[in-house]
């Protein structure tokens, strides 16, 4: 996987991938993971972030995240990411790292993008062969729009329709399920465009965040790739140095304003 990026646009959806150390299976066991959706419960109740999806594996994370306050994203993140590294440390008498380095950031960009990306990290523990169906594993927002006795839900779902332009509730919830239903049906692959990209929108936004982040003088190269009809990916040229915020814990400041989105 190609060096993390963290490129954060205030007002945006991002989807943050987060891989236990070494890629080790340090989520396993189901008390680790509900203690780690507690975790994300607990710190959601006092955040300006807020979910569309999630999924907690074995090994790794993902968080699909909004906010329109700069550098929340990065500040929610790495809070609870490292309470939790050091409850798991604790509970365990282990010493070093849980986490992977830095977390991953692909920004996504408009709505048929969105509802790819949801059916996507609801698919995971389905491609990872450890289910048949999203419906069996508890740990992902699957299980939110269908089990309402769940009891620490991330989600909100009404803020979450809000975004979706207040579509009826039934509706919003067949449609997810059909689509759940149409990805386990058609066969699965991993897509890296998802996991690795900078960005994933339309031609014309995608173009406009390249040319925002090239303005900005770092020294790196770019690349928009249209990876299916209408479906637009911006990525690092593979072998470029790591772009680094002069303080690692903050959102790069990137402004769309004027650019006609």
């Amino acid at each position: 996987m190609p060096r993390a990026n963290r490129y954060h646009v205030p007002g945006y959806t991002y989807h943050l991938t987060h891989r236990c150390h070494n890629r080790k299976f340090l989520l396993r066991f189901a008390l680790d993971r509900d203690t780690y959706q507690r975790m994300l419960w607990q710190s959601l109740r006092k955040s300006p972030v807020w979910l569309l999806a999630y999924c907690i594996t074995c090994n790794h994370v993902h968080l699909l995240a909004r906010s329109d306050e700069p550098g929340a994203i990065s500040s929610w993140l790495q809070g609870v990411q490292g309470r939790f590294a050091q409850h798991y440390n604790r509970r365990k008498r282990r010493t070093g790292a849980f986490w992977e380095g830095r977390y991953h950031s692909t920004l996504i960009d408009g709505e048929q993008h969105l509802w790819r990306c949801m059916t996507y990290i609801e698919l995971n523990m389905v491609r990872a062969e450890a289910v048949d169906h999203s419906r069996e594993w508890r740990w992902c927002s699957y299980q939110e729009w269908t089990d309402a006795r769940q009891r620490y839900r991330l989600l909100k779902p009404k803020r979450v329709l809000e975004f979706f332009g207040n579509p009826d509730p039934a509706a919003f919830r067949q449609q997810y399920e059909r689509l759940i239903d149409e990805g386990v049906e058609r066969g699965l692959v991993r897509d890296g465009r998802w996991t690795e990209s900078i960005a994933v929108g339309d031609e014309a936004f995608v173009r406009c965040l390249s040319e925002a982040l090239l303005r900005r003088g770092k020294r790196r190269e770019l690349e928009t790739t249209e990876m299916s009809a209408g479906s637009w990916v911006l990525k690092e040229t593979a072998g470029q140095p790591e772009l680094t915020s002069q303080n690692p814990g903050e959102d790069w400041p990137v402004s769309l304003e004027g650019q006609g989105l």
